[in-house]
């Protein structure tokens, strides 16, 4: 029996601008299995939200455009639905929450009408049952007084809050599929404990397939249960989480781990991963982390890595492993 909800294949998604062609995602493979936390990890600017943007056909066109590959969800490829098709599946049956609350929040309308609105354009429910609906889902997300803050526009909620009203409203329709585009870095880290806390809670009670974005190998330690590391705009590695934590293969995800800090050695530097991202716009010949590379050969520069699998399930993408 197939597991698989989602299958994103040879995914390329560019913008065409006056300095050049940006290869912002440039062939993405990855798989959502049902039930799963699947972890895109990576550096700010390696493609995981363009990804999320394309799975959705979200990318702003002109500039930006999906030039190849297939996002699959069941038996329909995204990639090619017309935008009708698009509207009726987005929010309902793939919601994505955004990283600025603030930004993804309309100002002029109340947190209630807002929830309302995406429950009536979705469901066929009366302006009451949606407004109950809506009181519920607040709860569920820990908010006191939802009554009240039903009526609240976003600027009178705190940071938290919000996040937890987007939170909310993605999970307003009850989609088989939420993308989460790194919901914890615009939020202290008290807020974030307690957001990863209703993303685990969840997986537990609603057994929702979640991709989650992030940069922090903690939250994807806790919440994950497989992993895709991004560099580039391509996957370089693909494991469970227990292995990308414990036994990771790529140089590139050796020197993620590496710059997670460590309370044993307070006298030691912070470790960084030495360079810095390629720009999208000329991205290295072969490798694409040949140049910060501490292990590069020279085929590493001259031929693009094919994918090698290390166990079931563990693939990476690196000439070390040939």
């Amino acid at each position: 029996m197939n597991n698989t909800i989602l299958k994103v294949t040879n995914l390329k998604t560019y913008f065409f601008t006056r300095r050049g062609i940006v290869k912002a995602v440039n062939s993405i493979n990855f798989e959502l299995r049902r039930g799963e936390c699947l972890c895109l990890v990576g550096e700010s600017g390696c493609g995981k939200t363009v990804t999320a943007l394309s799975i959705l056909g979200l990318i702003d066109s002109p500039p930006g455009r999906i030039i190849d590959g297939e996002v699959r969800y069941n038996n329909l490829d995204l990639v090619k639905c017309s935008p009708k098709q698009l509207r009726q599946i987005r929010g309902k049956e793939i919601a994505m929450i955004f990283q600025e609350a603030q930004s993804a929040l309309n100002p002029v309308f109340t947190i209630g009408d807002q929830i309302i609105e995406q429950l009536k354009l979705h469901l066929p429910l009366e302006h009451r049952e949606a407004r109950d609906r809506a009181m519920t889902l607040l709860e569920e997300m820990g908010i006191p007084s939802v009554e009240r803050v039903m009526s609240y526009y976003p600027h009178q909620l705190s940071g938290g809050m919000k996040q937890r009203a987007t939170i909310a409203m993605g999970l307003s329709c009850n989609p088989q599929i939420l993308i989460a585009d790194e919901p914890t870095t615009a939020v202290d880290v008290t807020i974030k404990a307690q957001v990863l806390d209703i993303f685990q809670e969840l997986k537990a009670k609603r057994q929702m397939s979640l991709v989650f974005i992030t940069h922090d190998l903690g939250a994807v330690a806790e919440i994950g249960d497989r992993a895709v590391v991004i560099y580039g705009g391509k996957d370089v590695e693909t494991a469970p989480v227990s292995e990308i934590i414990g036994s990771p293969k790529h140089p590139y995800t050796v020197g993620l781990i590496e710059c997670l800090p460590d309370i044993s050695k307070t006298t030691d530097r912070l470790v960084s991963i030495p360079g810095t991202i390629p720009s999208p716009v000329e991205l290295p010949r072969g490798c694409s982390f040949h140049p910060r590379c501490p292990k590069a050969m020279e085929i590493c520069s001259q031929q693009e890595p094919p994918q090698t699998t290390i166990s079931e399930g563990h693939k990476v993408n690196c000439h070390l492993y040939q």
